[in-house]
């Protein structure tokens, strides 16, 4: 194979390579073993599908219906570039009896539309708008694989890791944020064999990147011009978009940055002081310097003192994360909680802030009791360690792969601290975090 991200090439018999997909995917679900004709891109996924416990066997489930699915996906960047899709696939997707569909970054399905017949077929196995299509769902499948990898991706019959799939094939190439860069989603294309060729896969890359082209020439409707967005889950370093240019941010910027969006009445010198710094030796001079660095940084005009605040409005992904848990939209706070705020910060202020932002998704998470959005939980680098997610999967999706990371974490939290308590008097569940 000369390209690895490509399932089947010109020439090769479809026929054959099914038979020997079938036998790789029956040695793999058996013993766990990956037999050499299977791609790397598919050895890799169905390894991190096995990890995800996902069943074999198992089916997408539909999380999102009716209104609730009409507001999220109105809301949704991709939503100002479904003409374009549909302008650019649809008339192939429906001549070729193939389906187009639409995904967010966590592999949900938000639009699939097509040839009425297929979609009857599709419908059958829950390829449905509204329905979880990640890798930590339902495996293998070129949507829920390209946003995982963040690469194009062709999925051709037993390489996708659910038997209910194994008859189709799909093309799907990530989506990004012209702005920031981060993915917003996939484009697909699903159907059947005639799929499984280079040009399908160049299709929906090119559309793709159509797409990101689109939304660079269109106002975002929640950005203003006097206005700033400043990125900080997930990174230490904070990126702030400022009147069409992007800046990054030093670690302590990203820290004075985030409180200033926190308080637009302004703090004082001494509020700051103890905010960022624990140190009490540290003093107004050395804050002084920082804020005039910054102040150049930013531009005239939009950082002032006596209160030290902003100027201008800031929407920052922090709010954007605690407005949706505030009325309740848990799947759409995940959606944008892309991992601890400012990770590497001990300013207090901050620590305090990461701290309830995490523990305030992981409590809706729990309570929610999602069996995927429980696993996206805890496949992330931030949850990978969290007893009380993987005990609130465990009684959700029982799986042997879920219960031996359990188990494996209760030996841990035996080994480390005496039955029943964790340092500091707190309970063996409440283990710190960042």
């Amino acid at each position: 194979m000369t390209d690895p991200w490509v399932a089947l090439e010109p020439g090769a018999d479809p026929v054959q390579r099914m038979r020997v997909l079938r036998r790789a995917h029956q040695s793999f679900t058996e013993a766990g073993t990956v037999t050499r004709p299977v791609r790397s891109v598919v050895a890799d996924s169905w390894r991190r599908s096995a990890r995800a416990g996902v069943a074999p066997d198992g089916t997408a489930s539909v999380e999102l219906t009716d209104g609730d699915l009409g507001s999220y996906r109105a809301e949704h960047p991709l939503a100002r570039v479904m003409p374009l899709f549909r302008e650019l696939m649809g008339t192939f997707a429906a001549d070729g009896e193939h389906l187009l569909a639409v995904c967010d970054a966590q592999g949900r399905l938000l639009w699939v539309e097509g040839h009425p017949a297929t979609r009857r077929q599709a419908d059958r196995m829950n390829f449905v708008p509204g329905a979880r299509w990640s890798e930590t769902a339902v495996g293998t499948n070129a949507p829920g694989t390209s946003v995982a990898v963040d690469r194009p991706v062709q999925v051709f019959a037993a390489e996708h890791f659910s038997r209910r799939v194994q008859p189709w094939t799909c093309a799907a190439a990530p989506v990004h944020d012209p702005r920031t860069g981060r993915v917003l989603g996939a484009v697909d294309l699903t159907g059947g064999d005639g799929l499984a060729h280079p040009h399908s896969l160049g299709f929906v890359q090119a559309v793709a990147r159509a797409a990101e082209s689109h939304l660079a020439l269109l106002a975002p409707p929640e950005t203003r011009t006097d206005g700033l967005e400043l990125t900080a889950l997930g990174r230490d370093e904070a990126q702030l978009l400022a009147g069409g240019r992007k800046i990054r941010l030093s670690r302590r910027h990203s820290e004075i940055l985030v409180l200033l969006a926190r308080h637009p009445e302004g703090l004082t010198g001494d509020e700051l002081l103890c905010a960022l710094y624990e140190d009490e030796s540290v003093t107004p001079v050395t804050l002084r310097a920082e804020l005039a660095r910054l102040r150049r940084l930013l531009g005239p005009g939009l950082l002032e003192s006596r209160p030290y605040r902003l100027t201008v409005s800031v929407e920052s992904d922090v709010e954007v994360v605690e407005r949706r848990l505030g009325t309740g939209s848990v799947t759409a706070a995940m959606a944008a909680y892309t991992g601890p705020l400012l990770p590497s910060s001990g300013a207090p202020a901050v620590v305090r802030l990461r701290r309830r932002l995490a523990d305030g998704l992981r409590t809706a998470l729990v309570a929610r009791r999602d069996p995927d959005l429980l696993a996206d939980w805890a496949r992330a680098p931030w949850g990978e360690d969290d007893l009380d997610v993987w005990r609130a999967l465990a009684s959700v999706r029982p799986t042997a792969a879920v219960r031996s990371r359990l188990d494996a974490l209760e030996r841990e939290l035996s080994a480390a601290w005496p039955p029943g308590r964790a340092p500091g008097g707190a309970t063996s569940s409440q283990r710190p975090r960042s």
